[in-house]
């Protein structure tokens, strides 16, 4: 019998039955056929990514608790990368100042975290404009435990 949950479901070239769809999966779907609906909301999307200014709009639209899932989930997703590449940047340039003998080890890994973020960011604001979710494993999971409430 052809029972509807039985059915199977092609994405990205693999197709998947309902055992194998994970949370992660039923949202990332979910997410994109959002996004590639509504183009003011790609825009929406498109800023909350860019590296540190996009912190500041994410931050207020988390705060005023009006916003879509997708919306949600890239602007905790752009919270929690700029608040570990601020954390990241200032605990090594401490470190630089404090510890003479590291200092130049330091600041070569605090050059590499910056770069990483603002690569990380231009690939994740990429994939908006392509109409794809912007997820990164295991990042957006961890940025979706933490719950700003």
């Amino acid at each position: 019998m052809n029972h509807p949950l039985n059915r199977l479901i092609k994405t990205n070239n693999h197709i998947f039955s309902p055992n194998d769809r994970s949370p992660d999966f039923i949202c990332s779907t979910a997410l994109m056929s959002d996004a590639s609906l509504n183009p003011t909301n790609r825009l929406s999307l498109f800023v909350y990514l860019i590296p540190i200014i996009g912190f500041f709009p994410a931050l207020w639209t988390l705060y005023r608790r009006q916003c879509s899932k997708e919306e949600k989930a890239v602007c905790r997703l752009a919270v929690s990368l700029a608040g570990t590449w601020l954390l990241g940047y200032l605990l090594m340039g401490f470190g630089a100042e404090t510890f003479e003998f590291l200092a130049l080890r330091l600041l070569i890994l605090n050059s590499f975290l910056t770069s990483s973020y603002f690569l990380v960011s231009l690939w994740l604001m990429f994939l908006i404009v392509k109409g794809k979710p912007a997820r990164l494993p295991g990042f957006s999971q961890w940025a979706q435990r933490l719950d700003m409430r």
